[in-house]
């Protein structure tokens, strides 16, 4: 169950750092206007939040029945981080930035760079790239530790 666990987790920070790093970044350098690579983005992230919780919440499930030692904890605790970064950035950053870019129109920076709704979506899209950042690494953390795990039983089996 564990390989399962780890296949699914390992994929989707595959995904979630070629979103970040090569997808969004080449909409926003590609697309002839940025309003056009913002609704790209936008349709993108929320299938990247709700497989990472659905992935996490899934890989602690199937880590459940064996979570009896410390570095198990820790995996299940880093579990858990990613699934509150990733529901958290889905179901409250997420319908705000969506709520604030309807109220805004579509070319966002037609809005003077002072504009109250321009700066509120500036940090609303801070606050969401932390919380993806804080899933990758939760579940980079959750890795390790089942492959930190793997290596002390290696270890203390070994004469």
């Amino acid at each position: 169950m564990t390989f399962i666990a780890n296949l699914l987790l390992a994929a989707w920070v595959g995904a979630a750092a070629l979103f970040t790093t090569v997808v969004a970044p080449a909409a926003f350098a590609m697309l002839p206007a940025r309003a056009l690579a913002g609704a790209l983005v936008g349709r993108i992230l929320p299938v990247v939040f709700v497989s990472g919780l659905v992935v996490a919440l899934a890989a602690f499930a199937l880590d459940w029945p064996y979570a009896r030692t410390a570095v198990a904890r820790w995996r299940g605790g880093a579990l858990i981080v990613a699934m509150i970064a990733n529901a958290t950035a889905q179901f409250l950053v997420g319908p705000r930035i969506q709520q604030l870019r309807a109220e805004m129109g579509p070319v966002i920076e037609a809005l003077a760079v002072d504009d109250p709704k321009r700066r509120a979506f500036g940090l609303l899209h801070a606050i969401s790239v932390g919380w993806l950042g804080l899933a990758i690494v939760a579940t980079l953390v959750a890795l390790t530790a089942h492959a930190l795990a793997a290596r002390s039983a290696a270890a203390a089996s070994t004469p």
